[in-house]
């Protein structure tokens, strides 16, 4: 850090002061501080900007003020291993103008949080020592309210009486709700929920020990489909996916789940779920034949894309 540009090593000594790991004691995450804060190299840190700004605007500042070039392929790493810290840390707010925005959303921004605006705009005066104490006194209650306010914005769901999860913000989670609510009670009443996936955290639920019980053993590398369900009256695993942008169970999708679930001793379903028929219509000529469709704005219909039965696996040829 010896050749660094003032601003940089100080972003990253003030990154060390408020606690951050050590995984965010380099550059790149000093670079993402002051890009939340405006910081170009000539500017004073009481002269520190809250701007909104997503990942991709990031990295575009930072090339252009600070001529760091990172390519595109790094910006999980941006996003995973320093905003998504910054964000738990209480240094940022992560779409504080949509707190309901998809967590997958192109659109997601990143703002510097106020209290930690007001503190780092003192850097570098005698102030700060002083407003450095009082910020960290009162980070755990912040926090605590932060995450309060992030689990408001969450969609709730039943999955068991008496017992129900929360799942990222947006219409992926909303259809993943309708799955598990309105479609599996119809068709697989009494169906057992096996795993479910979130935008935001992909092993959401996973009922690992039956799904070992009946013959399948996966690990985190497993492209899980986003819903699974063990409808035991028929001994079938329904492998469900919710499609509001992109993937419905088309050849190659059916093969990959296929092959996961090839030691299953149940008979394998494989439905796609949409949100209604519009959506659907977008995809009608890549969905695989022998599987089955479900609209959630007509929920108590199943679309059966041929074959000799109406809903149930079929035996590999």
């Amino acid at each position: 850090m010896s050749n660094a540009h003032p601003l940089i090593e100080s972003a990253r000594q003030i990154i060390i002061t408020l606690g951050l790991s050590r995984k965010q004691h380099n550059e790149r995450s000093a670079l993402c501080l002051l890009a939340l804060l405006n910081m170009t190299p000539n500017t004073s840190w009481h002269e520190a900007e809250n701007p909104l700004l997503g990942i991709t605007p990031i990295m575009d500042w930072v090339r252009e003020h600070y001529h760091k070039d990172y390519a595109p392929n790094t910006r999980e790493t941006f996003r995973r291993q320093t905003m998504h810290q910054f964000c738990d840390a209480g240094i940022a707010l992560y779409n504080p103008d949509r707190p309901d925005r998809p967590v997958n959303s192109p659109k997601a921004v990143y703002q510097i949080e106020p209290n930690a605006l007001a503190l780092l705009r003192t850097f570098g005066t005698p102030a700060w020592p002083d407003k450095l104490a009082a910020y960290l006194s009162e980070t755990e209650t912040l926090l605590a309210r932060y995450t309060q306010e992030r689990m408001q914005n969450r969609i709730p769901v039943n999955i068991a009486p008496g017992k129900s999860i929360n799942l990222s913000p947006g219409g992926h989670s909303e259809l993943i709700r309708a799955i598990i609510e309105e479609f599996a009670p119809r068709f697989a009443p009494d169906s057992l929920l096996v795993y479910v996936g979130d935008t935001g955290d992909k092993w959401r639920y996973f009922n690992a020990a039956l799904l070992s019980k009946l013959g399948v053993n996966v690990d985190s590398h497993g492209k899980m489909p986003d819903v699974v369900l063990y409808f035991s009256a028929k001994n079938w695993l329904l492998l469900v996916e919710s499609v509001t942008s992109h993937g419905p169970v088309d050849g190659k999708r059916h093969n990959e789940l296929a092959s996961l679930f090839a030691t299953a001793s149940a008979g394998l379903v494989y439905v796609t779920a949409f949100p209604n028929r519009a959506v659907m219509g977008r995809y009608l000529g890549e969905i695989a034949w022998e599987t089955e469709v479900w609209v959630a704005d007509a929920p108590s219909h199943l679309i059966h894309f041929n074959g000799v039965r109406f809903l149930g696996p079929y035996n590999s040829v």
